[in-house]
């Protein structure tokens, strides 16, 4: 029996048998329609906002993406000035990196990493909703500078002295140091937060050689948020009072080295490749053994290569930096960390390719999307190599080479695997299924898309075009196969093409909004923790918090293994196990109140950033309402649901109990 109690309350008890359960629990503040999400500290509806904000910020990349390929496909292009081709290359990859890709594996990570574990939600669920109106707030500031003089104008990497005061002399770099400062808070936080849960939160029987490779994934990313995000901080303060307040930290006229400043963005840059990439990593290591159906092979080695790529990152980061006259030493030094890193790297490949190899593979969206990233970040792994040797990398830093690599390994690994995990993941967050002829479509327009927009990159640079200039030259196009005009115009058709095939995703998304078909509670016959509950999850996650006793637990409470034939017997349907968790519950579950204090503060921290710009008056305001907003969270009381279950008598009958105290 179940007995909602509020308290503070005198009411009568509501009386539900653990059946009614999913009706019963509810939040006790009255959270309905807008509010139900502006001030919800659910892990699950935080999630999916960080994915609703995620996506907005991939359509603003995408559109600053093409303009730039508009700009590009013809000689001598009129679409963009060289003043705001430098804005539009800036912000691009600024949203790219830290407004998309950043926040999107944020999504994931906040839904399903409590559900893979067991959890009912993360260890600080206001701390969580802090996390993301500060991402909203870092992303508005970012993109209001387009509306307030122009935006940053010194590429996301900002180099000194470019990014100073006398060579950008509007406030576009301070809305960028800013934004990215309180986006920055943002991520540690968030960090932190999914660190204490992973470690103190997980199921009884949950070792942590038990947990899914996911959420092994997104514990690396979090302990390197934690020890790259204060170097990259460390990095804006000293812009940011540089640029407002007249310091000289990278003013080579008094004496400063502006390599400083390079040093400190790429101990957090390089680490920050990893952060975009382990995620995808971790999404298809669930997606290729479901579809396969076989076991991810190797599964130890799959998580220690994921740890040893996080630590081994923090020693890279100088390959940046050949080109700036480093000397033979550190040049040395990096180059071989640079190519043992691909080591840990190439093993995941081998266990990914090992997993398929005799499997029963099921062609579905995710699974072509998990396919999709194992071969395109393998070409861009390849030839990341090669900046491992000095010399060649000296020659191509400075060249489209360079953005064909990147691109393959964050578009065709990150974003292909993001993909995949929506098409893996949809029907357990929205309980429908999205249609899987929209997504083959999706898939090879995005796949063939992305060939031809960066695949001809590798050809334009070796040819010697250059990063960042604003226009080409027909006189210096080239001849023949080698001709810069027909691969610049291919890469912008590409580039367009890509736009399709993301187009058609969202086609897909709102076609599936509209459906009414609900999708099968096992759709894949999966293998993990998340898919024991309802899809989509209720309140509470789950009324019993499982006991773990294998890896892959969900599958193995479906699969027992046959000692005659050695192979794996279905004992039990997906759907009949997910309904039987909801005959038993917990005796007590706790679920935190809505609170407005979050998107409160994150304001007040906003306009406290931009007083940096407008002056102390609406810095002072700015900190007025952070220090009441914060104040205000510390009183705010404890209001919690508690939910108390006693098992029926023998016939059935539940017996009411009297509200606690």
């Amino acid at each position: 029996m179940a007995i909602i109690e509020r308290p503070g309350t005198s009411t009568t008890p509501v009386v539900v048998t653990p059946q009614q359960t999913l009706g019963a629990v509810k939040r006790p503040v009255a959270t309905k329609g807008w509010r139900e999400w502006l001030f919800t500290v659910d892990h699950k509806k935080i999630g999916i906002m960080y994915g609703v904000v995620a996506m907005v910020f991939f359509i603003i990349g995408g559109v600053e993406a093409l303009l730039i390929r508009l700009q590009l496909a013809m000689p001598d292009g009129q679409i963009l000035s060289a003043d705001k081709y430098n804005q539009m290359f800036t912000m691009h990859a600024t949203t790219m990196v830290f407004l998309f890709a950043m926040p999107m594996a944020g999504a994931f990570a906040n839904y399903f990493l409590p559900l893979q574990i067991g959890a009912r939600d993360v260890a600080f669920p206001r701390i969580n909703a802090l996390s993301l109106w500060l991402l909203i707030i870092g992303g508005l500031v970012l993109n209001a500078s387009w509306f307030l003089g122009g935006a940053a104008d010194g590429g996301w990497f900002m180099y000194a002295p470019n990014s100073g005061p006398i060579f950008s002399p509007s406030h576009g770099v301070d809305f960028w140091v800013i934004g990215l400062q309180i986006a920055g808070v943002a991520s540690l936080l968030g960090s932190i937060n999914l660190i204490v849960t992973v470690l103190n939160m997980r199921a009884p029987g949950m070792s942590l050689m038990k947990m899914p490779v996911f959420t092994w994934m997104i514990l690396v990313v979090q302990f390197l948020l934690v020890f790259s995000l204060p170097v990259i901080t460390v990095a804006l303060v000293l812009l940011m009072l540089q640029r407002s307040y007249g310091a000289t930290f990278f003013d080579v006229s008094q004496g400063a080295d502006p390599l400083l400043w390079q040093h400190l963005f790429w101990i957090f840059g390089h680490p920050e490749v990893y952060v975009l990439i382990l995620p995808a990593f971790g999404i298809i290591s669930e997606v290729l053994p479901t579809f396969a159906r076989k076991p991810l092979f190797g599964y130890p080695f799959v998580v220690f290569s994921g740890a040893s790529i996080g630590l081994v990152g923090f020693g890279v980061w100088a390959h940046h930096m050949f080109a700036s006259g480093l000397g033979p030493v550190s040049v040395a030094v990096f180059s071989v960390a640079t190519m043992a890193i691909a080591i840990p790297t190439g093993v995941k490949i081998f266990n990914w390719l090992l997993t398929m190899w005799g499997g029963k593979i099921w062609y579905t969206t995710a699974m072509n999307f998990a396919i999709g990233l194992v071969v395109l970040f393998t070409i861009g792994g390849l030839s990341g190599v090669t900046h491992s040797v000095a010399p060649s990398d000296t020659q191509q830093t400075d060249t489209y080479y360079i953005v064909a690599h990147f691109h393959y390994v964050l578009f065709g690994g990150m974003v292909f695997g993001l993909f995949s995990g929506f098409y893996y993941w949809w029907p357990k967050v929205f309980g429908k299924m999205l249609n899987e002829k929209l997504g083959a479509w999706n898939f090879w327009f995005m796949v063939i898309g992305m060939n031809m927009t960066f695949g001809p990159m590798h050809i334009l640079g070796l040819q010697g075009q250059p990063r960042r200039m604003y226009v080409w030259t027909e006189a210096r196009a080239g001849e023949g196969f080698f001709n810069l005009g027909f691969w610049n115009l291919v890469a912008s058709i590409g580039s367009f093409i890509l736009a399709v095939g993301v187009l058609f995703f969202l086609i897909n998304v709102v076609i599936t909004a509209r459906s009414k078909q609900q999708a099968p509670l096992d759709p894949w016959d999966a293998r993990t923790l998340e898919w024991l509950t309802t899809s989509p999850p209720k309140a509470h996650n789950f009324d019993r918090i499982p006991v773990v006793h294998h890896l892959d637990e969900f599958f193995h409470r479906k699969y027992e293994e046959d000692t005659a034939t050695h192979t794996m017997k279905k004992v039990a349907e997906g759907e009949d196990l997910v309904r039987a968790e909801g005959d038993a519950a917990d005796a007590h579950i706790h679920l935190p109140s809505p609170s407005y204090w979050p998107i409160l503060l994150s304001i007040g921290v906003g306009l406290l950033g931009l007083g940096v710009v407008y002056g102390i008056p609406m810095m002072v305001i700015g900190f007025a309402i952070t220090l009441f907003s914060a104040y205000g969270w510390v009183l705010e009381p404890s209001v919690a649901e508690e939910i108390d279950f006693e098992p029926s008598d023998n016939d059935g009958n539940t017996k009411e109990i009297a509200p606690l105290g």
